[in-house]
């Protein structure tokens, strides 16, 4: 009977728990970021993450007319705030998970010395365009403006800008060439692609606003949505972030 019981032990043990799903919705500028930490999360749990990238200021927005997200990664902690505040997340579930830096980024064939003429290089006659996010939903195209504007520069290149629906559509302007240079998320210029393509300048982080990014955990979230939440606190993800250009928060 005890031999018995042991086998039947066993053999419920070795089953796997069967597998939930996490949906996230991340801002675009964790592409590289998010991707190695849903791996390394689905590889330690089994679960499995559906990813969907964009502007946090979209993102927000769906998420007030029910989108099925269970975890809101945004550019910024103000949104996941406001879905605090407004019913759809679980009260005191954000938390900063890094800070953001921008950067001046133009491809190799710029002749442009970036450490030399900094955010001047964007007066040059060999920039046509600048790519940056479009600041009415995307907290990297208002950092981007503001850096500008400190810069005072924004009033003499607006007419230049080309506006990405979130931070890596903007890179992806700048990789293809259909922008001679622009302002992104060093998060995505340290990334393998875009450091083969060019060359940043790191705009000095005081022109512009803090970029510190949250988290949070909305209502509809299940086990598995709760876990990846819990989880993205954990040093293996604080690791990650790092490696691609993020700060302590």
């Amino acid at each position: 009977m005890k031999t018995a019981r042991w086998i039947f032990c066993f053999l419920a043990a070795a089953i796997p728990l069967r597998a939930e799903s996490v949906n996230v919705a991340a801002a675009a500028d964790l592409n590289f970021a998010i991707q190695e930490i849903i791996q390394q999360f689905e590889h330690d749990t089994g679960n499995v993450v559906h990813l969907t990238l964009g502007s946090s200021g979209n993102f927000y927005a769906q998420i007030l007319n029910g989108a099925p997200f269970d975890v809101f990664l945004s550019a910024d902690t103000e949104y996941p705030k406001q879905l605090e505040q407004q019913g759809y997340a679980v009260p005191g579930s954000t938390f900063p998970y890094g800070v953001g830096r921008i950067v001046l980024w133009i491809p190799k064939r710029s002749p442009l010395d970036l450490n030399k003429l900094g955010m001047t290089s964007l007066l040059n006659d060999s920039v046509k365009k600048i790519a940056i996010a479009n600041p009415a939903h995307a907290p990297y195209g208002r950092a981007a403006a503001a850096a500008m504007e400190y810069a005072k520069l924004y009033d003499r290149v607006k007419g230049k800008l080309v506006l990405g629906e979130n931070i890596s559509q903007a890179a992806q302007f700048l990789q293809s060439g259909a922008a001679d240079a622009g302002i992104i998320a060093l998060s995505l210029a340290v990334s393998g692609p875009m450091q083969k393509a060019g060359r940043y300048w790191l705009i000095p982080s005081e022109t512009y606003p803090r970029l510190e990014q949250g988290a949070v955990l909305l209502k509809r979230a299940g086990s598995a949505g709760r876990a990846f939440h819990e989880w993205l606190r954990g040093p293996e993800p604080r690791r990650i972030f790092e490696k691609y250009g993020f700060g302590k928060p």
